[in-house]
């Protein structure tokens, strides 16, 4: 398993903007309780997942990327495919809905009919 912890915006630049492809960020903090429930979930995601890039950002301790991503509550969770956001996850959820989220963005965009 590998997971990324940012440590700074500058580190969220490198790592996850300017990542090609799909990545997975969870926003969280120690003192929450539902943020340590979701840690092994993000752990399992994390080894399901090698070819995604999976992070964690702690928001105590990186309040500004916090609020440059509007975080107001946590844990949530954030899909970016090429950089951009796609989606997100607010509070603890079973694994099953991360995995659908993952399935979701991972598959290539659909023609125009």
């Amino acid at each position: 398993m590998w997971i990324l912890h940012i440590s700074s915006i500058e580190e969220f630049k490198k790592e996850i903007l300017e990542h090609k492809g799909l990545s997975v960020v969870d926003f969280w903090a120690e003192r929450c309780g539902p943020c340590r429930m979701l840690g092994p979930i993000i752990e399992q995601l994390a080894d399901e997942h090698k070819d995604i890039k999976i992070a964690k950002v702690n928001v105590d301790e990186n309040q500004e990327l916090a609020a440059t991503f509007q975080v107001s509550s946590i844990p949530v969770v954030f899909f970016l495919k090429d950089g951009q956001v796609v989606d997100r996850i607010i509070g603890a959820n079973p694994l099953i809905v991360y995995q659908e989220k993952i399935a979701e963005h991972s598959a290539p965009a659909k023609a125009a009919e």
